[in-house]
């Protein structure tokens, strides 16, 4: 077993910035579904969020309402090419949380080659979630070992 649910490869990874269509409903989505904390709102002049950040177990998340044609909403482009990745305490009990509040399940937890537990969803405002739970140190060499027994 692992002494930390975040790895330390990944505790000062790159912040998402992620547009949304209708941000403050998205805050409060986030809030009860991944247990999302508001940091910081800046409010536009038509009440519009220009620039939000919430944090969600030490993650922080940058997040606005969309405003094209420079940002995009992925429900106004048909889908996403992210996927964001969150590591957690307890992978099972967040999507417990998040389904409860409107996530829709993609992938429920599971055990994985690559040494974590999780779970995939995607939230009411189009962007897919993948949030993981560390459960074993394993060297690069010991995940590709694993990945071709399972996969070839």
């Amino acid at each position: 077993m692992t002494e930390t649910a975040v790895p330390e490869t990944y505790r000062n990874a790159v912040v998402a910035h992620i547009m949304v269509d209708g941000a403050a409903n998205a805050i409060e989505f986030y809030a009860r579904a991944f247990g999302a904390e508001e940091l910081f709102r800046l409010d536009g002049p038509d009440g519009r969020i220009m620039h939000a950040e919430v944090r969600i177990q030490g993650s922080t998340l940058m997040l606005g309402d969309a405003e094209g044609p420079l940002f995009s909403a992925p429900t106004a482009v048909g889908g996403t090419t992210v996927v964001l990745h969150v590591f957690v305490d307890d992978v099972d009990a967040l999507a417990r949380q998040a389904t409860a509040a409107g996530a829709e399940l993609l992938q429920p937890p599971a055990d994985q080659f690559h040494g974590d537990r999780t779970t995939m969803m995607k939230d009411p405002y189009g962007h897919i979630w993948v949030f993981l739970t560390h459960l074993e140190d394993l060297t690069p060499d010991e995940v590709a070992r694993r990945a071709r027994e399972l996969f070839l």
